[in-house]
């Protein structure tokens, strides 16, 4: 029976309690179970699809258009961005850059970077240093997430950074700074503004010693987008790989350059993992790898030479060594190629990964060249799965793969069989096998 309350039991003060109209319980009306209870009146009707605006949530680009690709066309309004990557790799130098073109491209536009890392001056030297200081990017370095909204309230910005996740605090939570229940309820309450006021948030997440995302797995569902932003210490090249993403492809990838003035957008970054030369040496082969759904080239290396122990050395750099270790096998079982008693090395130009098995058989004809001295003639690329038959298998996106290579001057391809027409201008082999690869190739 409903009666009357003029005291909150929870906090004891009078007057606090609201009336809510309710439903009567599923459970009373014929056919229903009283497992279902009861069901409250909804606060706004729901509507028709067909009804509903979608332009009030169509992306808006950063104005760095590698990033672009990978959102998926830029920042939707209300989304909450999480980009994480290991310390130095450039995560904060790129959302300088971010906030600076966000804040060029229209007068309306403002942006607030909440730092809690660093001060309001180590931000702006750093700005300074990348020219990407602007008079509509507001800094503030604090680290009370009551604050920030003080902040946010105050400035009003259209664009929302925060630098890191892992350093805010929330002063009426329990726990420690960084631990899982501070971030689960600081990131909740970072997406609630950001679904409450229109405001795209950016979020600054660190990442364990695995490279997996700091924190409780929640935060990872939490959040409308998950950007890993990756790098080799020893290279230039950074890569931000989608890892989620609501609003577009999840496996798209973009290509930066870190330089001492900033952060570049690489447009083109075959010609990174390649190798220009005029004549082509013994022991190298080109393969073309997809990297989500960007196809890139890149160049594998191998040197055999004669070993005087009892354990030739195996060293691997850029690809998988249990992988390279097959492909050696195959090598010698299935076409002669002895190298059991030889030293094997085998490296990617670039800093480049390869991981996808796509780039096996580019690895055994970079092999074989090195074990005959015999280099592959200019212009070649190689694509193929090989497996422990010796069988050369398809790839996926062989067309998207091969367009590319055509771009970047290549002119002969060897493929496995049934790969589809070759682009115009170019020539394919197709092999069925490892020992009809090392045939058709040239001097191989």
């Amino acid at each position: 029976m409903a009666k009357w309350v003029g005291r909150c039991p929870d906090c004891g003060s009078w007057g606090s309690i609201e009336e809510v109209a309710v439903l009567a319980a599923v459970a009373s009306r014929p056919g229903a179970t009283a497992a279902r209870g009861a069901s409250m009146v909804p606060t706004s009707p729901a509507t028709p699809i067909s009804q509903i605006n979608g332009t009030s949530t169509r992306a808006k680009p950063t104005g760095v258009p590698e990033l672009d690709r990978v959102l998926g066309g830029g920042l939707v309004p209300g989304s909450v961005v999480l980009l994480a990557g290991e310390p130095g790799v450039g995560k904060s130098t790129l959302l300088l850059e971010v906030v600076h073109r966000w804040a060029q491209r229209d007068p309306q536009d403002r942006a607030l970077y909440v730092t809690g890392e660093e001060s309001a001056g180590q931000v702006r030297l750093r700005a300074d240093r990348t020219n990407s200081v602007h008079e509509r990017v507001f800094l503030a370095a604090e680290s009370d997430l009551a604050t920030v909204f003080g902040h946010v309230e105050q400035v009003r910005p259209t664009l929302l950074i925060v630098d890191s996740v892992q350093t805010m605090l929330a002063a009426d939570v329990e726990g420690v700074v960084g631990g899982v229940t501070q971030v689960r309820a600081i990131t909740s309450a970072l997406t609630s503004l950001a679904k409450s006021s229109g405001i795209p948030v950016l979020l600054i997440g660190h990442v364990t010693k695995d490279g997996a995302v700091a924190g409780p797995r929640a935060l990872e569902h939490l959040v409308d987008v998950v950007l890993h932003f990756e790098g080799d210490k020893h290279s230039t090249l950074r890569m931000v790989r989608g890892v989620k993403n609501r609003f577009g492809a999840a496996d798209e990838v973009g290509c930066f350059e870190l330089r001492e003035d900033g952060i570049e957008c690489v447009s083109d970054p075959s010609g990174l993992f390649l190798h220009h030369r005029d004549d082509t040496v013994p022991g190298t082969a080109v393969t073309v790898t997809m990297d989500g759904k960007r196809p890139l080239l890149g160049e594998v290396q191998a040197l055999v030479a004669t070993s005087h122990n009892p354990s030739p050395r195996r060293a691997v750099s850029g690809m998988d060594s249990a992988r390279v270790s097959m492909v050696l096998a195959v090598l010698e079982r299935r076409c002669g190629v002895k190298v059991s008693d030889k030293e094997v090395y085998a490296a990617t130009v670039g800093g480049m990964r390869l991981t996808e098995p796509s780039a096996d058989l580019a690895l055994a004809v970079a092999v074989a060249s090195a074990f005959k001295d015999a280099a592959l003639p200019p212009g070649v690329v190689v694509l193929g799965e090989v497996g422990l038959a010796g069988e050369v298998r398809r790839v996926t996106g062989v067309d998207r793969r091969l367009a590319e290579a055509k771009r970047l001057g290549f002119t002969h391809a060897v493929v496995p069989r049934d790969s589809g027409t070759p682009p115009a201008g170019m020539r394919a082999t197709e092999v069925t096998n490892l020992g009809e690869a090392l045939r058709v190739l040239p001097r191989a």
